[in-house]
């Protein structure tokens, strides 16, 4: 009899065990994780002026080429003029030169690596004002403050760090996120390395002495 009671509370066990494990691989997806999904699907590279391509025609060496990406947003390949970059995949510009090489090509297979990277102005990083090298830089998933300071090199001896602005443009209008750059960049405090945006403008203004 205790030898039924024990097989029956096994068979119990395994039952409830059987139908906890069904239960969380039916959990809905939640919003989160879709809203996730879909930022990384909209988060691709689009080519912006002044970035440097290599086009690959696979199997014809003389068509594959590097090009700069003209100021107004075009390149130029073996065959292939004028055609617009601008705010493209590389992916979707492959697939655009091959549409147009296969007029001189028997199904031409593309493919489009971006070596230079500066982007479109929404996907930059712009500083302006009493920085070293003032420019325009391409954004990094992830970048701050800090990253910027050093892709230009820091500071000029005449900057007021500690009244530089971010200017920021959103959904609800501009902007403007005090930043304590001498803070960071002279004492060390962490706590004064802001995140940046795509599209972030960095203005260090003057000192008044």
């Amino acid at each position: 009899m205790k030898s039924i009671f024990l097989k029956f509370a096994h068979v119990v066990i395994i039952s409830i065990s059987f139908a906890s494990i069904v239960s969380c691989s039916s959990t809905p997806v939640s919003d989160s994780a879709v809203g996730a999904s879909a930022s990384e699907e909209t988060s691709q590279y689009l080519v912006g002026p002044g970035d440097t391509l290599q086009v690959f025609v696979w199997g014809n060496p003389d068509f594959s080429v590097t090009v700069p990406v003209r100021p107004d947003g075009k390149i130029t390949t073996p065959l292939v003029e004028d055609i617009s970059a601008i705010g493209k995949t590389p992916t979707q510009l492959a697939r655009e030169i091959e549409r147009r090489l296969s007029r001189f090509i028997k199904k031409p297979v593309v493919s489009v690596l971006v070596t230079g990277f500066v982007g479109t102005s929404y996907q930059q990083i712009r500083i302006i004002g009493e920085a070293s090298r003032p420019q325009a830089i391409p954004y990094r998933n992830g970048m701050t403050v800090l990253d910027v300071m050093i892709a230009v090199g820091g500071l000029t001896e005449f900057a007021a760090g500690n009244r530089a602005k971010i200017v920021r443009e959103g959904s609800e209008g501009t902007t403007k996120i005090e930043t304590r750059l001498d803070d960071l960049l002279q004492d060390g405090d962490i706590s004064a390395n802001v995140e940046m945006k795509p599209g972030d403008i960095l203005i260090i203004p003057q000192s008044w002495f």
